[in-house]
């Protein structure tokens, strides 16, 4: 099928049924007065037709992230959670480590494509940009497969992972998971 013929059906698609989203935000110092990125996702999303169904803050803590990404997969309804916050290098950021181990097909072109755009704003930074994305399958005969996106936690690369990557293919994402 040409590519102008799935983007068709995947918009037809997202009007008739919007993505449901969580957004986590995942930090140590920011708290809900204080998150910026948390709220940019969920406007962004919401911008496009997107609903969002949940949303979190927890520490940089593993099984603090672990255990509200397994709470919301546990939901079959949920298509997609955005995570902002704990990419960095440092060895409190473990956000893309806990979302690497659940995921069961990871999207290496979404890591690739971020860095590279990032590279514009960033230049030689945009190799410290930790992102990942993919799928989780829990059982394949009754669905309920969720997308995971990691994200760092600046309103930039939010504005730039939502903005020019995810917001974009979202619908077409999750119609393509349902074929």
């Amino acid at each position: 099928m040409p590519a102008a013929d799935h983007e068709r059906r995947a918009a037809d698609h997202a009007q008739a049924h919007p993505a449901s989203c969580a957004v986590l935000t995942v930090s140590d110092t920011r708290t809900a007065q204080t998150d910026q990125s948390g709220p940019l996702i969920e406007r962004l999303l919401t911008e496009r037709g997107h609903r969002i169904t949940a949303r979190a803050l927890v520490r940089d803590e593993p099984p603090a992230i672990a255990g509200q990404l397994e709470t919301w997969l546990a939901d079959a309804c949920l298509d997609v959670i955005l995570t902002t916050g704990g990419t960095g290098i440092s060895t409190r950021d473990t956000t893309i480590e806990v979302v690497r181990r659940l995921l069961t097909v990871e999207l290496e072109g979404f890591g690739e494509l971020f860095r590279m755009l990032s590279y514009r704003q960033v230049q030689a930074a945009a190799m410290l940009s930790r992102a990942v994305g993919g799928l989780v399958v829990r059982d394949p005969q009754a669905g309920g497969d969720t997308f995971i996106f990691a994200l760092p936690g600046s309103t930039d690369a939010v504005r730039l992972a939502v903005g020019e990557l995810i917001g974009p293919q979202l619908a077409h994402l999750v119609w393509q998971r349902g074929q």
